[in-house]
């Protein structure tokens, strides 16, 4: 039986240096994980398109989002599919709602397509992609409850939610049912 020595001092420090980065990466996923479960339904809608069901949209926020504040605050955005879609054509009709707020530069729109096209995948009735909106950071993915990917990019991360929740929507009744609004509420 061999004695094993122990590992040289600079290869301890580099074992302990990357055991104290998956801990800090576990609590922050463990914090992340504990604000979402705080998240609440707060409005939700139907998008269809001449008289067809496209996809059931649900607003989850901690507390009821002020439309003025929403950018600044943690909140996920869940579309439930009526139909089937391919990924790339879901990425390039947010590019186009996203060019139809006048949000971005065409080099953002570019790198934006490539990123959502790698990232969102072909759906079928039925399936739920959910965006997680992480304020000043960007947001993240996931399809059926399992992760997909995420975009850091907070410039991103604002436009592509806006093209459900800012003033200027294409759907601004359904953007209503998502923040609560009444007819009496300022939009």
């Amino acid at each position: 039986m061999a004695l094993q020595s122990k590992p040289p001092k600079a290869s301890r420090r580099l074992i302990w240096g990357r055991a104290a980065a998956m801990i800090a990466i576990m609590a922050s996923l463990g914090a992340a994980k504990a604000n979402l479960d705080d998240l609440q339904l707060q409005g939700m809608g139907t998008l269809r398109w001449m008289g067809l069901k496209i996809y059931e949209a649900r607003l989850f926020a901690s507390t009821r989002p002020s439309p003025a504040l929403l950018s600044q605050l943690p909140f996920a955005l869940e579309l439930t599919y009526a139909r089937d879609f391919n990924g790339s054509s879901i990425a390039e009709r947010s590019i186009n709602e996203i060019k139809k707020l006048g949000i971005g530069s065409a080099e953002q729109h570019q790198a934006w397509r490539s990123q959502m096209q790698a990232i969102f995948p072909n759906v079928r009735s039925g399936d739920r992609i959910r965006g997680v909106h992480r304020p000043g950071s960007g947001a993240s993915f996931t399809l059926n409850d399992k992760p997909i990917g995420s975009i850091d990019d907070a410039e991103f991360a604002r436009a592509f939610f806006a093209i459900w929740l800012d003033p200027k929507t294409s759907e601004p009744s359904l953007r209503k049912e998502l923040l609560g609004l009444n007819a009496s509420q300022r939009p």
